[in-house]
């Protein structure tokens, strides 16, 4: 199916294969009256697949990730007599067990594992950790694959134990609300502002593809955001552009960011 382009526009080009996939689950769902499962999908995803859903009659749709608020997560488009139940997302939880006395585990380490698998990373959810343990999301059907090819995170030797879903962890994620006056709403112009740095070194990263926007590399500097866009920079950490609220008598740009520091 090729997405409509009275539905693209309302995008941003790039999302437009992401919204064909959609709209083909969307005709699944309908077409044969019945519940569809996606894989984990992270909120900006989520998001264009709730708008498209909401503007179909008869159809609704749910997520979960696996514990509350989660980033990644599964989606459930179903017809409205169905009411959905936590199985059928189709979740497990992951702990990974380590000699935590004698080895520290990284979220970069152990995405970094999970992705050389060779699987798309719709199979897997949130990595999530309290400091100590460290747990991840999966596709409950892949569980045994997970638990017989993560033998070693790194250096590291481990072993995947299945967790009921209660007993996930909730990570506490440490965000900076940071008021801040710019002079565009450029994605270089919001790095430099979000995490101190000068305009040239920001347009850099973004042009050296360090920046990820909406979970997608993003290397054009002049690319312009919209409220609830999330922004990852490699090495400094992640912001998302929380609300938009007018102009100075200078004609700077009022804005709220939300930031986390590496």
């Amino acid at each position: 199916m090729v997405a409509d382009t009275q539905v693209i526009q309302h995008f941003r080009p790039e999302e437009a294969s992401f919204i064909s996939e959609a709209q083909t689950w969307i005709a699944t769902a309908g077409s044969q009256y019945r519940p569809y499962l996606t894989g984990f999908l992270n909120p900006r995803q989520l998001y264009i697949l709730q708008t498209l859903v909401n503007a179909e009659d008869g159809l609704k749709i749910h997520a979960n990730g696996g514990y509350p608020n989660a980033e990644q997560q599964r989606a459930l488009i179903f017809p409205d007599y169905y009411t959905p139940q936590i199985d059928d997302f189709e979740l497990q939880l992951l702990e990974i067990i380590y000699p935590t006395k004698f080895a520290k585990l990284h979220h970069s380490d152990i995405l970094g594992t999970l992705a050389n698998l060779g699987i798309d990373t719709s199979i897997f959810g949130d990595i999530i950790t309290d400091g100590g343990i460290w747990q991840v999301i999966v596709a409950a059907s892949m569980t045994a694959f997970f638990k017989t090819q993560v033998e070693r995170i790194g250096k590291i030797k481990v072993h995947l134990s299945e967790r009921s879903l209660t007993d996930a962890l909730l990570p506490q994620v440490d965000w900076e609300q940071l008021p801040e006056l710019v002079t565009s709403l450029r994605l270089d112009t919001v790095v430099a502002a979000a995490f101190n740095l000068s305009r040239n070194r920001a347009k850099g990263l973004v042009e050296a593809g360090n920046v990820r926007l909406n979970w997608m590399t993003n290397t054009h500097a002049d690319t312009v955001l919209e409220a609830d866009d999330m922004i990852s920079v490699r090495h400094f950490g992640r912001v998302r552009l929380d609300t938009l609220n007018g102009k100075t008598r200078k004609d700077k740009l009022k804005i709220d960011l939300s930031v986390v520091r590496r």
